[in-house]
C-alpha cells in the first residue's frame, strides 16, 4: 500500500532567535519564533510524514510542553520515523518546499539533505529541499515569516 501526505507550517521572524533550516543554522539571518527551534522545513516534512501514515498531527504528537522547549526539529522528526517504522511503513520520499525572500538555500541546500536523511534513517536520495519566493506577496514577501510546504509518499513495509 502506497500513501501520500502534505505538510504546511509557518513561523513569523524573531530577530532574537537563530533561523534553523533544514536542521542546518543559517548565518547572518534572523530567526523565527515557536515553541521548538521553529524549523518550518523540518515541520511541514514531519507534518506530511505524519498524515501519509494516518498517525495524526506534529501539534497532538509533539505538544508545546517543556519537553519540547527549544527542541531541535531533527529530534522531532527522528522520532516521527521511528514511529512510522514501528506502525510498518517506509519512508519512499520527502519533497519540501521554503516559502521566503531569502535566506537562498543553494549554499546549504546538500547539509539540509544530509541532516533531514539521517534524522529520518533513509538514503540522502529520498530527501529533496528547496525555496521559492512570493514575489514580495504576502507576509513571507514583506519578511515577516516563512513557510513551508512538504509532500511525503510512504509505503507498507
Amino acid at each position: 500500500m502506497m500513501r501520500i501526505g502534505q505538510g504546511y507550517d509557518v513561523h513569523e521572524i524573531d530577530e532574537g532567535r537563530p533561523l534553523v533550516l533544514g536542521g542546518v543554522t543559517i548565518p547572518d539571518h534572523p530567526g523565527l519564533a515557536g515553541h521548538s527551534d521553529a524549523d518550518v522545513i523540518s515541520h511541514a516534512i514531519a507534518d506530511a510524514l505524519l498524515g501519509a501514515a494516518g498517525l495524526g498531527d506534529l501539534g497532538a504528537l509533539f505538544p508545546a510542553s517543556d519537553e519540547w522547549r527549544d527542541a531541535s526539529s531533527l529530534r522531532i522528526l527522528e522520532e516521527v520515523g521511528r514511529t512510522l517504522r514501528r506502525e510498518g511503513w517506509e519512508i519512499s520520499n520527502v519533497d519540501a518546499t521554503l516559502i521566503a525572500e531569502s535566506p537562498r538555500l543553494a549554499p546549504y541546500r546538500d547539509a539540509m539533505i544530509d541532516r533531514v536523511s539521517e534524522a529520518l534513517a533513509v538514503d540522502r536520495s529520498r530527501v529533496s529541499v528547496k525555496a521559492t519566493t512570493s514575489d514580495g506577496l504576502g507576509f513571507t514577501g514583506r519578511g515577516q515569516g516563512m513557510a513551508a510546504v512538504a509532500v511525503a509518499l510512504v509505503t507498507s513495509a
